[in-house]
């Protein structure tokens, strides 16, 4: 008699990966979530390669079990996402807001005046800086992707185009750069050299002198144990090689001489941290309450624990299912499903379903970019927000979730022919 095999979720890929962590070395063993094989999602199809082949890459996520990084392998190199890139971040009302909340923070939290300097590192298309320069505050964007740069120049932000890093921090010392303050929202995620990344942080900051503070910088990022607990399995792919909890950035952050000295938990991206990181030698900006709470919170849900990374993939399932059932349903009854958004967490999600367009059969983005293109992967075309009303479709599947009240607002119109609009995390959910 032969025993039953594991169910898939209990498997461990003890010699299989043949992986290293990105931070520490340790050897990657338990999986985190497998998704399948994916094109980058963040990429366009024109309408003269609709038919033409496309290269997939695994999608499939490990956590280290010394550091806790949980991290995908950087299996596409960043060259070939970040040159030119398709998210511009000014076609979102909400981030434009967010972003002159924090340039208004910043400046009154730390003193920024016209003798100070504020280094954007993934600058975009200046979408942040621009409070900045409006304030006369002197500032440089960093920013590998050419054409969003332009656009960046364009509105009056110098941009420097590069791939942020030791070195290139380094050589931006040189030429007499130094940062009082440093933003980088939703990039550290995206460098697959994470200690170069953090070690140019470091050498960019200026220095604590004769007891005055040296320089901070802040980093946004998604924030792992919302990732897990909502279930947003859709923001894992190819050019986000790495996820963070609290816990593994002080570990990161500390390896290369840097304190987290305050972190604020934020509602974008379904839950992110902003942390701020100063020198270590930097003792008149002391460690708050905020930072020893959360480090506790981390620790009770589990950040340490294997079971806790090994319940993930069970979430992903159920949602996978709940999603694919709704459309499968849908179609049966001759109702028609149309999507919002380009986004890289949308193609995540349809690609690891299977969906087609037979499913969902065209999606809208207020991008120009991505209009008259068609989503990597599952080839489905995509057009400006005024198709949704000149095909008034049953249901309108709204892929980026977290920007639900906006798109739905914009959208209310759908209710005149009886549409609904449909979520998929973390939760499915119609109304």
């Amino acid at each position: 008699m032969t025993s039953a095999a594991p169910a898939p979720d209990t498997l461990r890929l003890d010699d299989a990966p043949g992986l290293a962590c990105r931070h520490c070395g340790a050897p990657l063993a338990q999986s985190v979530a497998d998704l399948g094989m994916h094109p980058p999602c963040q990429s366009i199809v024109r309408p003269e390669d609709r038919w033409a082949p496309e290269a997939v890459y695994p999608l499939h996520a490990f956590v280290c079990p010394e550091c806790r990084l949980v991290q995908i392998d950087a299996v596409v190199p960043p060259e070939d996402i970040f040159t030119e890139y398709a998210y511009f971040s000014s076609y979102s009302t909400s981030w434009l807001a967010h972003a002159s909340r924090y340039a208004e923070a910043m400046t009154e939290r730390f003193g920024l005046g016209r003798e100070s300097t504020v280094v954007e590192i993934a600058s975009n298309d200046g979408y942040l800086l621009r409070n900045f320069v409006e304030r006369g505050i002197p500032c440089l964007g960093v920013e590998p992707a050419a054409n969003v740069a332009k656009a960046a120049e364009a509105a009056g932000v110098p941009t420097r185009v590069a791939f942020f890093g030791e070195d290139e921090a380094r050589a931006m010392r040189e030429e007499g750069i130094r940062a009082d303050l440093i933003a980088a929202n939703n990039v550290l995620a995206h460098t697959p050299h994470l200690n170069s990344f953090v070690a140019g942080l470091a050498a960019l900051l200026t220095e604590p002198t004769d007891g005055q503070p040296g320089g901070v910088a802040t980093l946004e990022f998604p924030h792992l144990v919302r990732l897990m607990e909502g279930n947003q399995f859709d923001t894992i792919y190819h050019e986000h090689f790495s996820y963070f909890s609290f816990t593994t950035a002080e570990r990161v952050f500390a390896a290369h001489g840097l304190t987290l000295f305050d972190v604020e938990e934020l509602p974008t991206h379904g839950g992110s941290l902003r942390i701020y990181a100063r020198h270590a030698a930097d003792t008149a900006r002391p460690v708050s309450d905020a930072v020893r709470s959360l480090r506790q919170r981390e620790a009770d849900w589990g950040v340490d624990a294997d079971a806790t990374y090994a319940a993930f993939a069970d979430r992903v399932r159920q949602t996978k299912h709940a999603l694919l059932r709704f459309l499968l349903e849908a179609a049966a009854e001759g109702k028609t499903v149309a999507g919002y958004g380009a986004a890289g967490k949308g193609n995540t999600l349809l690609n690891a379903c299977g969906v087609k367009p037979d499913l969902v059969a065209f999606t809208v983005d207020r991008n120009p970019y991505k209009q008259d293109t068609f989503l990597p992967g599952s080839r489905i075309p995509v057009f400006a927000p005024e198709a949704i009303f000149e095909h008034r479709p049953d249901y309108v599947l709204i892929l980026p979730w977290n920007l639900r009240e906006e798109i739905s607002g914009q959208m209310a119109g759908i209710r005149e022919w009886g549409g609904r609009f449909v979520v998929p995390i973390p939760e499915l959910e119609t109304f």
